[in-house]
């Protein structure tokens, strides 16, 4: 379609007539991404009135949530195994604009001072030492207890600006960082919290297999409280005083789907304490996307 073309459909938005705006409305959705720029500056630019303006905010928020939509089908199709991905997919969510290699540069900023201090003559215990004396330490990360159900807890470019995080969103950056140094860690779907498993190396059969049972965990680290390592006494003792049913999933690793679900699941309540129903309906799509987690 042409400038002018594109220009005309839009000088359409405020038609009072339902029926030619909805017919607008389809027309424009269809054009997806490559309309956004003609419409943020209709926005900013044209004086049509607030009813102009409102429609131009509704069109803009269908065209990206589907096209954050598409993009996180792609990643579950795919099989999910770049959790990162994942991850990002789900800040592009709250932020259109997000620069992508901004939040990669970070990580390996952080990534490239663990990678230092590491070898391969130390045990997995000293590896895991290291790698939290970096991270917690040197690069300040904590968890945000005074405002944990914020929102911001649960997007990883606004952890990785504050440094501070909700149990899952620390345990992701963890994960990654861990992966991408070679050190076997997955996550563990906890009731009410995440930790991390230190596993067996042999026992490792890909990224996101979901194929190792607890009899591949080494130990479990605490991304929440400064990197703590735990042992299954630990998880049952937390079981117990949530008065929770031990199920082998508290044990064993988790998928990246898994925890991508269960970050849109985070995001949704937040979003829900917050009266925000319309992000926490779309929240709640998308990760109905991904289906329903494995007992």
């Amino acid at each position: 379609m042409s400038h002018p073309e594109i220009r005309a459909l839009i000088t359409l938005i405020d038609d009072p007539d339902e029926t030619i705006y909805s017919q607008v409305r389809d027309r424009i959705v269809e054009l997806g991404d490559g309309i956004v720029p003609e419409l943020e500056r209709a926005w900013e630019i044209d004086d049509f009135g607030d009813l102009f303006r409102n429609r131009i905010e509704d069109l803009l928020h269908i065209i990206h949530l589907a096209s954050v939509t598409d993009r996180l089908k792609a990643w579950r199709d795919s099989g999910g195994e770049d959790l990162l991905e994942g991850a990002l997919i789900i800040s592009r969510y709250r932020y259109p604009d997000l620069d992508e290699m901004k939040v990669k540069s970070r990580l390996a900023a952080v990534r490239q001072d663990i990678w230092l201090e590491l070898n391969d003559n130390l045990t997995a215990f000293e590896k895991v030492r290291v790698f939290n004396h970096i991270f917690f330490q040197v690069h300040g990360f904590k968890g945000n207890k005074r405002n944990y159900h914020a929102p911001q807890n649960s997007y990883i470019n606004e952890v990785l600006d504050s440094r501070k995080g909700n149990p899952l969103s620390l345990a992701i950056i963890y994960q990654v960082l861990a992966e991408d140094l070679n050190l076997p860690m997955r996550g563990v779907n906890l009731p009410n919290h995440f930790v991390l498993a230190y596993l067996d190396e042999e026992s490792i059969g890909g990224a996101d297999s979901g194929q190792q049972g607890e009899e591949s965990v080494l130990f479990y680290v605490n991304a929440f409280s400064q990197g703590d390592i735990l042992g299954r006494n630990e998880i049952n003792e937390f079981l117990a005083k949530l008065k929770i049913e031990p199920r082998p999933s508290f044990y064993a690793p988790c998928t990246n789907m898994d925890i991508i679900r269960r970050q849109l699941n985070n995001l949704a309540n937040s979003y829900k304490k917050l009266g925000d129903n319309e992000r926490s309906d779309d929240l709640e799509r998308l990760r109905d996307l991904l289906g329903k987690p494995e007992e």
